[in-house]
């Protein structure tokens, strides 16, 4: 006697029946009871500890929420939908769409997600140990990939001297003369600090840059009333210690929102093109298409629109070897 054959409303109904038992024993294996939990409401995740997230509620309260198996890795500025299983717990169950989202790859190479939903990008940097300009043209082309607007903070400027202004004035000159904003501050003296809450009002932004460039510092003064820790530069070697173990979001009084993130010492470009570094570089997107060679590598080919326009002085130096390194940096990954 041959098998009988299911039809289609049997099947169905049985993958139905599987598909319940799946969910009920994910359920299980989370330890969730739908039962108990609270209407769905929509929330702010304002700070990530592993497995779970800090949410804040309509009312500004912050709740420890679970995630449930299919959502996936959160960051700091998620807008998420969640139940609350009591006053200080709850659950999220499902994420809203993201407008932005800032990742960079780990020691491993793996996508590692900064923050979401972000305006601004705050690339902080000190005037002591000193200014990286490679690291600033990193965050730029990551902004300009993601659509995120770039600010530069140039902090610690009470440490500035004779010696050093010289050569900060025209590290800095090149990115004033592209219309980049920049902001100088001294979490000592107190400098710029207006300027930074102006620029800061009624958006949501990240502060990113090397350790020890004073971000906690800065935000110390911006928030006195949060705990922060700040952190002492290595007697040593001179370089930051990560005193933000993970990212948090903070409300201005001013209105807008600023999310300070763990310090990094590289920033690495994930998943980017050789044609969106080009793109990342205002000076350089006049440009690209114009060469003789589709396939130009932009430095000795004959007919080069990027080597004509640096020749001409349209494109600093500086800039340009920073483009050259950024581009070899895709080739070896």
């Amino acid at each position: 006697m041959g098998k009988r054959r299911l039809t289609k409303n049997q099947h169905r109904h049985t993958q139905r029946i599987q598909e319940r038992r799946l969910e009920r024993a994910a359920k299980k294996a989370e330890h969730i009871d739908d039962a108990a939990l609270g209407s769905e409401q929509q929330g702010l995740v304002v700070t990530r500890f592993g497995k779970t997230v800090d949410v804040e509620d309509s009312g500004g309260n912050i709740v420890r929420c679970k995630l449930r198996q299919n959502i996936g890795e959160l960051v700091c500025g998620d807008r998420v939908i969640w139940q609350a299983e009591n006053e200080t717990s709850g659950v999220i169950c499902a994420v809203l769409p993201r407008h932005s989202l800032l990742a960079r790859p780990d020691f491993q190479g793996r996508k590692k997600l900064i923050a979401a939903n972000i305006d601004q990008i705050m690339i902080t940097c000190a005037t002591y140990p000193e200014i990286s300009p490679g690291l600033i043209d990193r965050y730029l082309v990551a902004a300009e990939a993601t659509g995120i607007t770039p600010a530069i903070v140039v902090n610690k400027t009470d440490l500035i001297t004779e010696q050093s202004r010289p050569i900060i004035e025209k590290q800095l000159a090149i990115y004033h003369q592209l219309g980049y904003r920049i902001i100088y501050t001294s979490a000592v003296i107190l400098n710029g600090m207006d300027e930074l809450i102006k620029q800061l009002k009624g958006r949501i932004s990240i502060f990113v840059g090397h350790s020890g460039v004073g971000k906690s510092s800065l935000i110390k003064i911006l928030f006195p009333e949060q705990i922060i820790r700040i952190g002492a530069l290595s007697e040593g070697s001179g370089q930051g210690r990560h005193t933000t173990t993970a990212s948090t979001l903070y409300h201005l009084p001013q209105g807008g929102e600023l999310i300070d993130s763990p310090g990094i010492r590289e920033f690495g470009l994930w998943e980017i093109s050789e044609e969106q570094v080009a793109e990342g570089f205002l000076e350089l997107r006049p440009h690209i298409g114009n060469c003789r060679f589709r396939n130009c590598l932009h430095k000795n080919e004959p007919g080069c629109a990027i080597q004509a326009a640096a020749d001409a002085g349209d494109i600093t130096p500086q800039r340009l070897s920073s483009f050259y390194r950024m581009v070899a940096s895709l080739t070896e990954k």
